[in-house]
């Protein structure tokens, strides 16, 4: 992780391992960073170094601890287990943001994801967490305990119109979710796009040919828009 601070942090007894991007100067907010199925990639490292070239404390997140995957099929395993127990699962995704209320004390904080990481901070919004923004980044939309409070932070959903992972139907249907607890979402749907579309190279550093450079392009200027519109109304 070149440039990035390893960062050691704790889900109970289960040891997790975080990667810290810092900004030049005082950061203007704190983002949690939580990666695709395959936990820390250099695609989810690029992502954090920009935000932290944006004046932002980028902390990236850990889902599985010791036994993080380094293959496709070990990632997919390590994934379902994690996926199993939802309470659990969000209990794991809280623990990134007590240690990054620890990094950075008395800041805003967002939260952003891509592929599961995607899916964890729409977990994260549903669960009650205390953000100014999620946004998702090709994640999965549906949650085995959907929205049955207010939604505090804004939220922003980037999505590639032809998702394998995420049919039109479970757009509807979160929708109609965000709405039943008068959430403030947006929602960019990007039309041919696949599941996949922000990160250029798979983690073996072959050609992705689900990489959209428009789509990754776009999405990604909705967020620091939109997180410069909050913070400029903190």
């Amino acid at each position: 992780m070149s440039s990035l601070e390893r960062i050691a942090y704790a889900d109970g007894e289960t040891a997790l391992t975080g990667w810290l991007a810092r900004p030049a100067g005082v950061p203007r907010a704190a983002v949690a960073v939580y990666p695709t199925f395959m936990n820390t990639t250099p695609g989810v490292e690029a992502k954090a170094r920009a935000l932290a070239a944006q004046g932002y404390l980028a902390f990236v997140a850990d889902f599985y601890g010791p036994d993080s995957p380094h293959d496709f099929d070990s990632a997919n395993a390590a994934m379902i287990k994690l996926r199993a127990d939802p309470a659990a699962m969000r209990r794991r995704l809280r623990a990134t943001l007590t240690k990054l209320d620890e990094l950075a004390p008395g800041i805003p904080q967002a939260a952003i994801g891509f592929c599961l990481g995607g899916m964890a901070v729409l977990e994260l919004a549903r669960d009650g967490a205390d953000l100014v923004l999620v946004a998702s980044f090709h994640g999965l939309l549906q949650s085995p305990l959907p929205a049955a409070q207010p939604i505090k932070p804004r939220i922003l959903v980037c999505h590639g119109d032809v998702d394998f992972l995420v049919p039109r139907s479970h757009v509807m249907a979160f929708w109609e979710e965000m709405d039943g607890v008068k959430a403030d979402w947006h929602f960019h749907s990007y039309a041919g796009v696949d599941h996949g579309f922000t990160n250029p190279l798979t983690p073996a550093g072959a050609p992705n040919p689900s990489y959209n450079a428009s789509a990754d392009r776009q999405s990604w200027a909705a967020l620091l828009g939109l997180l410069d519109e909050l913070l400029s109304q903190a």
